[in-house]
């Protein structure tokens, strides 16, 4: 199988491997555009069987299949191909485990996107093509925006609650930024007693709306619209920013920090997760996330807990601290004074 350790570029070999490794990632990229492994989700099946399924041409077919086995994404045995464990887990459309909603932003946005670095770096503005603002005025487009922020909380989700260990402490949680309130739903059923509440832009509703009823949380959470920037934000005993400070620059950051200090009732806490860059463990994936920002927003990145830890300070909190988080995040939290 192929080696998931970076290739050793003290050769030309490996440093022409570690050149064409986007070819490995659009293999798995086009898998998930076309639906291969929602296909393979009923079952092995042969080549021919899955150009079919598929509408492909049927050139190259065998040999993207084969590569897809080398990187552990398919299994093949008596010329019939089947989904690995993980592919058939977390890849197959409409399963609750499905994190494939980021995987196709990635295609449709991040991967045009990383093909204009060079001119990113030369001006310093974003190369997606659309802000945000286009984003949530297309309603296709939006969800699947939405969708592809879904795949992040169905893994990140169970951990950042098990990581926080002050929610009997409370009785409210307010998430900022916080989508249809995936993240939210999540918390409020870990620990009814909480009540939960999403700020986020109005175009959000609907897709929040559809959430709380598919959970059965009626009554437990409530949406709030309006621009985090501009507009008052609810108060509330825990209030949580996650993957939102890294769409902005420092100074943003700082604002958002200070207005989330305001939010917080007395006593309470600020909870603050990103792909913060001081875990050296997962400083080059993290290093990759910040120039996604580059790509896709108009002045973000990740940044520092220092940086973070001085907007925290700035803002009034009585005390910092932090962990550790999943993977890759970092998670700060911000105590207020009673």
């Amino acid at each position: 199988m192929t080696s998931t350790t970076t290739p050793d570029t003290s050769r030309p070999d490996g440093i022409l491997r570690l050149a064409n490794a986007f070819c490995d990632a659009k293999a798995l990229l086009t898998a998930v555009e076309l639906g291969l492994f929602t296909t393979l989700s009923a079952g092995p099946a042969t080549e021919e069987e899955i150009r079919k399924a598929l509408g492909l041409h049927g050139r190259g077919l065998s040999d993207w299949l084969d590569l897809l086995v080398e990187l552990d994404m398919l299994e093949r045995a008596d010329g019939r191909y089947a989904n690995t464990t993980g592919a058939d887990r977390y890849l197959v459309r409409g399963q609750e485990s499905y994190i494939g909603g980021f995987i196709e932003r990635s295609n449709r946005n991040l991967y045009p996107a990383w093909g204009r670095l060079s001119e990113a770096l030369r001006t310093g503005e974003s190369q997606s093509g659309s802000d945000f603002g286009a984003v949530v005025e297309n309603p296709r487009i939006l969800g699947q925006f939405i969708n592809s922020m879904d795949a992040f909380i169905r893994v990140l989700g169970p951990q950042f609650i098990e990581a926080y260990d002050g929610w009997a402490d409370y009785g409210s949680v307010l998430d900022i930024g916080g989508c249809r309130g995936a993240l939210t739903a999540q918390i409020v059923k870990a620990h009814p007693h909480l009540t939960g509440k999403v700020f986020d832009l109005p175009q959000m509703e609907p897709f929040f709306q559809e959430k709380v009823a598919e959970q059965g949380l009626d009554g437990r959470m409530s949406f709030h619209g309006g621009s985090f920037f501009t507009d008052p934000l609810p108060s509330a005993d825990i209030v949580v920013i996650g993957h939102v400070l890294h769409d902005w620059d420092r100074e943003q950051r700082g604002f958002l920090v200070r207005k989330a200090y305001e939010s917080v009732n007395p006593g309470g806490v600020l909870l603050v997760y990103d792909r913060m860059l001081d875990r050296a463990s997962s400083r080059q994936v993290n290093l990759v996330v910040s120039l996604d920002m580059l790509l896709v927003t108009e002045g973000g990145s990740e940044y520092t807990l220092d940086e973070l830890r001085g907007h925290a300070r700035e803002a009034g909190f009585a005390s910092v601290t932090d962990q550790p988080l999943g993977e890759d995040d970092t998670l700060l939290i911000a105590r207020k004074a009673s």
